[in-house]
C-alpha cells in the first residue's frame, strides 16, 4: 500500500479491516509496549497533530488517545462535540473538509456511527472510530491484546461476553472472527445482536458461527475469558432501571466464573457498576485483568496510529 492511499486509509469498523492487518496490528502493539518504542529517541508523529472530537464522556479513549500520541512525538487538540456542532453548526461535509487542512487525522466519540461513516467519505485524513453506539473497534482491539498476552494465543480462545449486544459486543464478535478467537454471547431475550449485524458478519465471515444463547452458565463453560459490560450505556439513561430488571440474572459473579476454565480471567471496558453486572469479588478479584485491560488502549493505539499516520508498513 503506497503512502497515498495509505493516508486516506480509515479506522471506522473492524469488518474494514484483514485478518493479516488485525495480526500485525496485535504484533506491533505487543513489541510497542514491551519497549520497541523510546519517545525520547524515535518520534514518527513529531510535527503531527490529532484532533479528537468526543460528543460522549470519556475518561480511558480520550487520555489513551492523547497519550499515544505524544509518546509517539505528536500532539492532540480536544473538542468537546457540543462544541464543534457536527451536522448541526455546519454540516457533517463542511466539517470534515475543514478540520483535514488542520490534523493528521481525526479520532471521534459519537452516538450515530453514520455520522463516523459520512466523516471518512469527505475527510482527506483518516478517521478513527473512538467509539459509536454501533462499534467500538479499537476498545476490541485491545482487549483481544490482553487475552493474547495472558494465554499466549488467540487462535482457539474462547470468549464469553456476558450481557447486551451493543458495540463492545459486536466489535469483539467481529475481533474474534479476525483472529481465530471462539465467540459466544450470553443475553436475555430481545438483547441479541441486531439482524442488520448479524447479516453483514455472516457475509463477511462465512462459515464463522455467530454464537448466541440466553443461558450464561452455559456460555461461561470452558471459556478462557468472561467479559461483560454495563446494561444501560450512554444514551440508554431512561432504560436503566427496565434493563437492571432484565439483566439481573446475568450478572457475572463467582459461581458463574467458576464455571468457566479454573485460569480464565476476567474482562470488563470500565466503567464498571459493582453489584450490578458484576459482582465486587469478580472485578477485584484475582482474575480480574480490567486495569491492563485498560492500560492496553492506549499500545495499541499507539501501533494503529502509527500505521495510518506515520505510514508504517506493519499491516500493508
Amino acid at each position: 500500500m503506497c503512502a497515498e492511499d495509505r493516508a486516506r486509509r480509515h479506522f471506522v469498523d473492524l469488518f474494514d479491516i484483514s485478518s493479516e492487518e488485525a495480526h500485525a496490528l496485535l504484533a506491533r502493539a505487543v513489541v510497542l509496549k514491551a519497549g520497541g518504542h523510546e519517545p525520547r529517541r524515535t518520534t514518527p508523529l513529531l510535527g503531527r497533530s490529532l484532533g479528537l472530537v468526543f460528543e460522549k464522556p470519556s475518561l480511558r479513549t480520550r487520555v489513551s488517545f492523547e497519550a499515544a500520541f505524544a509518546r509517539l512525538g505528536g500532539s492532540s487538540i480536544f473538542l468537546r462535540g457540543k462544541d464543534v456542532g457536527i451536522g448541526v453548526r455546519e454540516s457533517v461535509a463542511d466539517f470534515a473538509r475543514v478540520i483535514s487542512q488542520y490534523v493528521d487525522a481525526l479520532a471521534v466519540r459519537t452516538f450515530a456511527h453514520a455520522t463516523i461513516e459520512e466523516l471518512a467519505r469527505h475527510a482527506t485524513i483518516p478517521i478513527v472510530n473512538a467509539l459509536s453506539d454501533d462499534a467500538h473497534p479499537c476498545q476490541a482491539m485491545a482487549d483481544m491484546m490482553t487475552i493474547l498476552e495472558i494465554k499466549n494465543r488467540l487462535e482457539g480462545v474462547r470468549l464469553c461476553f456476558v450481557g447486551d449486544g451493543n458495540n463492545v459486543a459486536r466489535s469483539l464478535a467481529v475481533a474474534s472472527a479476525l483472529l481465530g478467537v471462539e465467540f459466544v454471547l450470553a443475553c436475555p431475550p430481545g438483547y441479541e445482536f441486531p439482524e442488520e449485524f448479524a447479516t453483514r458478519f455472516a457475509a463477511r465471515f462465512p462459515g464463522v458461527p455467530l454464537q448466541t444463547t440466553h443461558d450464561p452458565k452455559k456460555a461461561a463453560e470452558g471459556a478462557d475469558a468472561v467479559y461483560t459490560d454495563v446494561w444501560a450505556s450512554m444514551g440508554q439513561e431512561s432504560e436503566a432501571d427496565h434493563r437492571r430488571e432484565i439483566f439481573a440474572p446475568y450478572q457475572v459473579d463467582e459461581d458463574l466464573m467458576a464455571r468457566a476454565r479454573p485460569d480464565a480471567v476476567f474482562l470488563h471496558c470500565l466503567p464498571a457498576h459493582r453489584g450490578e453486572e458484576v459482582a465486587s469479588g469478580v472485578l477485584d478479584g484475582p482474575q480480574s485483568q480490567v486495569i491492563p485491560q485498560a492500560a492496553n488502549r492506549m499500545y495499541f493505539q499507539m501501533a494503529l496510529l502509527e500505521w495510518l499516520v506515520g505510514g508504517s508498513g506493519i499491516a500493508s
